[in-house]
């Protein structure tokens, strides 16, 4: 069982995609283990986005994931990691699978609905930022053991 990190970004929030979002996750069999509403800051937004700190571009980023609240989300199920990343689909929504959350509602690049954790190490990371080891719950589905 692995537990990922979800974000759904200020264009999701904005738009009124968060139940959809969630909704395709539950869907697939994934499990909410933690979930808030949080204004990012610059500290938690550069940590973040630290590899990204020396692109000309960084400064937008910055902004577009202060601009309004993100949706964290910690999410587990069996291979949950490689679940997620191929649910959510290709970073450019224009490279995306059909029916992948960036193909159905992710606009630009830039704007692009979702932010997935890529791989164990990351995942572990990047809960730890967002949740700061607080309020992600381990709980029994009445399906669970069964899928």
């Amino acid at each position: 069982m692995e537990t990922t990190l979800i974000l759904l970004k200020p264009d999701t929030v904005e738009r009124g995609l968060i139940g959809e979002v969630i909704s395709r996750l539950e869907q697939k069999g994934l499990k909410i283990n933690g979930l808030k509403m949080m204004q990012l800051d610059d500290a938690i937004v550069t940590e973040h986005y630290d590899f990204l700190a020396d692109k000309p571009f960084f400064p937008s980023i910055k902004e577009y994931m202060m601009r309004t609240p993100v949706v964290a989300l910690a999410v587990s199920g069996q291979n949950a990691i490689a679940t997620v990343r191929m649910l959510t689909g290709a970073t450019n929504p224009q490279e995306a699978l059909p029916g992948s959350i960036r193909w159905d509602f992710g606009l630009t690049i830039d704007g692009n609905i979702i932010h997935a954790s890529d791989s164990a190490e990351t995942a572990q990371t990047e809960l730890k930022r967002f949740f700061k080891g607080e309020n992600i719950f381990d709980y029994s589905r009445g399906f669970d053991g069964i899928l």
